[in-house]
């Protein structure tokens, strides 16, 4: 584990800022960014995903980094606070902007039924994937290496989002091209999310769970 301060109590690191509310505008943010950029195609190392894949997993380092801070209560109380906004958040982005373009905000006075089933995917696939991710982060967080927790913990709880988020979907679904391939599509969709999170993820959240977890000391003052 990066330093002995990030194996202590969970809370120890909590600060004005660092709480609930904040980690729960984060998951919001998070949501809306890939909820957008799911929309635009992209090739990496030859597989087609989209921009969304680089975003999405974002929202297991913050949930890991909740658990290993604050404990795992707070982060089911992150999710229990971003659930209904980040539904609401799914289908309005996906209505507003259709093939990443703007389609005007009267779009949102016609319900969406297409949409509105991609919004509660979202929605479910959230939730389990986010719980779960924490149940499994927290068994092994004391466990060494400092790597452990956070890779098996987004290996099981992505998998899980990825599943139900394209079951939920698209599973016999009114657009024939996902009816038929949305298994297949769910399996390089998870390959690459997972691939972006032990990659670049990893690194990323010892850097973060090091900035956070060190004491924050007061300015020295100087004497004229």
């Amino acid at each position: 584990m990066p330093g002995s301060r990030a194996g202590g109590d969970p809370g120890a690191a909590r600060s004005g800022w660092l709480g609930v509310p904040t980690l729960a505008a984060v998951h919001l943010g998070i949501i809306v960014a890939s909820n957008y950029l799911v929309q635009w195609p992209v090739e990496l190392a030859g597989v087609p995903t989209t921009w969304g894949a680089f975003t999405f997993p974002l929202l297991f380092v913050a949930t890991d980094l909740t658990v290993r801070l604050l404990g795992r209560s707070a982060a089911r109380s992150v999710v229990a606070r971003a659930m209904l906004p980040a539904l609401a958040a799914s289908y309005a982005v996906s209505v507003l902007f259709r093939d990443g373009r703007f389609a005007g905000f009267g779009a949102l006075g016609a319900f969406d039924g297409f949409v509105a089933r991609i919004a509660l995917a979202s929605l479910v696939a959230y939730v389990a994937g986010q719980l779960l991710d924490i149940a499994v982060f927290a068994r092994l967080r004391r466990r060494r290496p400092w790597w452990l927790a956070p890779a098996v913990s987004t290996l099981f709880g992505s998998a899980v989002d990825t599943a139900l988020f394209f079951a939920v979907a698209f599973h016999r679904s009114s657009d024939p091209f996902m009816a038929e391939h949305w298994g297949s599509i769910a399996a390089v969709d998870y390959a690459t999310k997972l691939a972006i999170s032990l990659l670049a993820f990893l690194p990323l959240y010892r850097a973060l769970l090091e900035g956070l977890a060190r004491p924050l000391t007061p300015p020295r003052r100087t004497t004229a």
